[in-house]
């Protein structure tokens, strides 16, 4: 993607943007087939969704925030989302390329913008893949336990927290344990950003059976769980859903209010949706194709999640779900006769989520590459090793930075901040729209956004409230840790960006710049 001559000013050089025609160049160059249908559109977005958010945060949700009106959470987060897919559809159908929401961002907003959606994308995949790295611990000490394995509980938890097990204490000799460390996460992520160091990747076939796997654990979920709570209806209905939406305790603590903060949380649930509009380039009708894709993947799994919701709420006290393995506290409640399924369903969760760390760590290496190769970080980060071609020392360095993450902090904290990263980097997406609508009206668009600016409009809004239902403390790491990111763009990503010094950024077709590009030798130079 080449740009023009460099611009002097900080101004001219924080909002320089590249070439939206070398970007639609490199897309006419490609290869893909359209063969993706409707209904292939919408069970990709239902295996990318569904995933940690059901099995992880849906617990705390309800237990701290919404009581059982956290399906009502649900709703809120998928219809937030849907305003946010649109967009993200109608940007993929235009500039269909790599780098997702950060390329979108260099191509419309500009360079700063795009290192700001480098650092929120941090959040959005880093710290996610922390979040379901603790999900796995929890679910692998239940399992373990089922079979008469225990980890010492000081190892199975965030730094200098209380363990909790059923809404009360864990206690050992008469004391409440401690926690110092959470082992089982913390070496998930090591081991995986050792596997995708080595250049293990998953086949159409792997994923395939893996989403089969997810979906198939959920629905057995459903399926018993249905039963057994249809066979005590009236009685489970008084117990834990009287009232439905708990009386209001504070901000944020049940109430209309918690709902929406909870919808902060269940937010988390839906990340992965964006891999529908990546679709684009290969939907047979991206006009038509497209809203289904997204609108639907959304609309199956609000149900699915709103079935397991209630299931978990209806079974258990509400109050005891705030823990990393909310589905396993409620499958050993569905009675000792059904010990073997939940062993079933806690290993096809293991399953998934191990997928799941998998992916979100794979995203962010790339990110952190692609953002290597523009300049914005060193170039090491973009060095590729020799013999398993793979960025080898920005994956180790992603595997430390989300082994830290998943074995000192807490949960819900690393949740939180997930998704006010993500909730910032799609009201960001929405704007782009506009932007893009108003600056460059003429260019071709396979998708575009109904009911244009409405709906844009109302992503940016809803994403900013939706940040607004987020504890302050977390909000005020989140300004500190933007503020840190938009020094170093100053200090380092400003001086180095190959945009800003009129160099050639490789796209597909062009002469590399990266000598690892070149592996058969020749000249090797920037414009």
């Amino acid at each position: 993607m080449a740009s023009a001559a460099p611009n002097k000013t900080v101004i001219g050089r924080m909002f320089a943007r590249k070439s939206i025609a070398q970007v639609q160049q490199e897309s006419a160059s490609s290869e893909l087939k359209r063969t993706l249908g409707k209904w292939n559109l919408l069970l990709l977005g239902v295996g990318c969704i569904i995933g940690a958010g059901i099995f992880v945060r849906t617990g705390s949700a309800a237990a701290l925030h919404a009581g059982p009106a956290v399906l009502l959470s649900f709703v809120v987060a998928g219809i937030v989302c849907a305003f946010a897919g649109l967009c993200y559809a109608e940007l993929s159908s235009t500039l269909p390329v790599s780098g997702s929401a950060y390329t979108y961002g260099y191509t419309t907003l500009g360079e700063f913008v795009a290192w700001i959606m480098g650092a929120l994308l941090l959040l959005e995949y880093g710290l996610a893949a922390s979040v379901v790295a603790v999900g796995w611990g929890g679910y692998v000490v239940s399992l373990l336990a089922d079979f008469g394995l225990v980890i010492p509980p000081q190892f199975t938890g965030p730094a200098g927290y209380t363990l909790m097990r059923d809404g009360a204490p864990v206690l050992i000799n008469g004391a409440e344990v401690v926690t110092l460390f959470n082992l089982p996460a913390f070496l998930i992520c090591l081991a995986l950003s050792i596997l995708l160091v080595v250049g293990v990747s998953e086949s159409a076939k792997v994923n395939n059976a893996i989403v089969a796997i997810k979906v198939s654990v959920l629905v057995a979920f459903i399926v018993v769980g249905g039963l057994i709570v249809l066979s005590n209806l009236g009685e489970l209905v008084t117990r834990n859903w009287t009232p439905f939406i708990p009386e209001n305790t504070g901000p944020g603590e049940f109430g209309v209010d918690g709902i929406m903060r909870a919808a902060s949380i269940v937010f988390f649930a839906y990340i992965g949706f964006e891999a529908v509009s990546t679709a684009g380039q290969e939907a047979k009708d991206p006009k038509r194709d497209m809203p289904f894709g997204i609108i639907g993947s959304l609309i199956v799994c609000t149900v699915i999640y709103m079935l397991v919701a209630a299931i978990m709420t209806l079974l258990v006290p509400y109050n005891t779900l705030n823990v990393p393995d909310p589905v396993a506290v409620v499958v050993d409640a569905f009675g000792p006769q059904w010990s073997w399924l939940a062993k079933i369903i806690k290993i096809g969760a293991i399953i998934g989520l191990t997928s799941v760390v998998l992916v979100l760590m794979y995203a962010q290496t790339r990110i952190f590459y692609t953002m290597a190769r523009d300049g914005l970080l060193p170039k090491v980060f973009a060095r590729v090793h020799p013999r398993f071609q793979t960025p080898h020392i920005n994956t180790i360095l992603v595997g430390i930075i989300t082994a830290i993450a998943a074995g000192f902090f807490d949960i819900n904290v690393l949740g939180d901040a997930t998704s006010v990263g993500t909730l910032a980097a799609f009201a960001i997406v929405c704007l782009s729209v506009i932007y893009l609508r108003r600056s460059a009206p003429d260019l071709p668009r396979g998708f575009t956004v109904p009911f244009y600016p409405v709906l844009p409009i109302l992503g940016i809004l809803s994403c900013i409230y939706l940040i607004t239902t987020v504890p302050p403390h977390i909000l005020m790491y989140f300004g500190i840790y933007m503020g840190i990111m938009t020094l170093l763009y100053f200090a380092y990503g400003m001086r180095h960006s190959e945009l800003g010094k009129g160099h050639t950024v490789t796209a597909d077709g062009e002469m590399p710049y990266f000598p690892e590009d070149n592996p058969d030798g020749g000249t090797v130079t920037p414009d």
